[in-house]
């Protein structure tokens, strides 16, 4: 055996073939947080890379687990050498930052040869995700609520404009924030909207963008389908 290979198996005490197991096991682990991650998230709050990375990431962490072993020295190297990287994706949601963690956590309990933190934490996630949602159902209001994202052109007013448009068809209306882009670009609004019973979004939608001085507009769901 090439004495690279030696040095290796000798810091990690592990066979080929058990190192192919652990990574295997951490590779099943992966897709489970991912496919976690995919069904319990929002689907607009979801990145399409980020089931993946998450996958990938419960491997390599396995990887440089095998490869630190019980080595103070090769730990810190490690570190160092992987300081060199930087990431520059904006995480969307904080939440998401907690899935990360956990592929890391699950990744190192992998290949350290303790699975059984892997999966009750999995478990103990998964539950904690289902009484969230739970939690979320039970105190969604009675009518959908919606977040309004509106960029006008210079020189118009948000509130006359959303009171000739909308004023009929909703219920309640709040400003959540306004500034303005550029001296060109105009106004950018956010209102946290309630309509009618019986309103349908896309006619909100299409009933303001068809108004001279909207140049954009669109509708999130909030409470259910959205965080």
């Amino acid at each position: 055996m090439p004495d690279f290979l030696e040095v290796i198996n000798s810091g990690t005490h592990a066979t080929p073939v058990e190192m192919a197991i652990r990574l295997g096991t951490a590779l099943l682990f992966g897709i489970v947080i991912a496919a976690l991650y995919h069904y319990t998230r929002p689907p607009e709050g979801q990145g399409t890379s980020f089931p993946m990375t998450i996958l990938l990431l419960c491997v390599l962490i396995a990887m440089v687990t095998q490869v630190i072993g019980d080595s103070v020295a090769r730990a810190f190297s490690l570190v160092g050498t992987l300081s060199i990287v930087r990431f520059r994706t904006v995480v969307r949601d904080t939440q998401d930052t907690a899935y990360v963690i956990l592929s890391v956590i699950v990744g190192m309990a992998v290949g350290a040869k303790n699975p059984w933190v892997a999966i009750i934490g999995i478990a103990v996630v998964a539950l904690a995700e289902l009484l969230f949602r739970l939690v979320r159902r039970t105190n969604a209001p009675a009518h959908p609520e919606y977040t309004l994202r509106l960029r006008l052109s210079p020189d118009h007013d948000p509130d006359t404009l959303l009171n000739a448009a909308l004023g009929k068809d909703i219920l309640t209306r709040e400003l959540i924030s306004i500034g303005t882009l550029d001296k060109q670009d105009g106004t950018e609004g956010i209102w946290r909207l309630q309509p009618r019973p019986g309103s349908d979004p896309a006619a909100l939608i299409q009933r303001l963008t068809a108004i001279s001085g909207v140049r954009s507009a669109r509708l999130l769901r909030r409470g259910i389908d959205e965080d």
